[in-house]
């Protein structure tokens, strides 16, 4: 039913890399969302097969009035006894170029995209203000591309030591675990009790807007001042 609803109701924009149009605009905005839907189902696919230790919540939309619009729309958040997981996925084609130093990475060279990690930071803090400061320590940024994709990109992100990952969308639930083991290795006692990450999930939940309405402000607010 979950999945049904996701494919029936939810229109979200995704970002890909531009194209000069060879046909029918709205064929060419109707084909990117439906590959943005197919990639946010593969990702919730997999999250869906984690334990039952984990909890999972996805396109969650945060009032945060540090960001333009006003909210911020996060992906995936993955809890865990070992890290809560923040999770942006994007769903470009091309050879990605990045670093901790800009503000702004490329496509192919050319296409500007804000710092996905910069926007991940903003999602994370946004949570942080949500829950309390007791789970500071226990975020873990990550960013997702798919396949179609070549990273030109500081070689930090792709060290499972790092606290910000990029990583292939079919790496997700394999990066989850490699950096919840190196966790352990710091720290034998989870970061997050069972009870906490019930709290932290209830807390976002609960301040999650579902309403279309604000939904459609927040991308056409992000769209005017691109």
């Amino acid at each position: 039913m979950f999945f049904s609803r996701f494919f029936s109701k939810r229109k979200k924009p995704v970002q890909t890399s531009p194209v000069k149009a060879t046909y029918n605009n709205t064929a060419n905005e109707h084909l990117s969302v439906r590959k943005g839907e197919l990639g946010e189902y593969k990702i919730m696919i997999q999250l869906s097969q984690l334990s039952k230790e984990y909890m999972v919540l996805n396109d969650i939309l945060l009032p945060n009035p540090k960001a333009k619009s006003g909210y911020s729309q996060i992906d995936h958040i993955v809890l865990s006894p070992y890290g809560i997981f923040v999770i942006e996925t994007k769903n470009f084609q091309g050879t990605i170029y990045g670093s901790p130093a800009y503000k702004q990475w490329l496509v192919n060279g050319k296409f500007k995209f804000m710092n996905p990690f910069v926007q991940n930071y903003g999602h994370i803090e946004c949570i942080k203000t949500l829950v309390g400061p007791k789970f500071k320590d226990a975020f873990v940024s990550i960013v997702s591309f798919t396949k179609r994709c070549t990273f030109k990109t500081d070689l930090s992100y792709r060290k499972i030591q790092s606290s910000e990952l990029i990583i292939y969308d079919v790496e997700l639930t394999e990066t989850i675990k490699r950096k919840e083991a190196i966790i352990k290795l710091k720290n034998p006692m989870p970061l997050v009790s069972k009870d906490e990450i019930r709290e932290c999930y209830a807390l976002i939940a609960q301040a999650n807007i579902a309403e279309e309405k604000i939904r459609k402000l927040h991308i056409d607010t992000l769209k005017n001042k691109a």
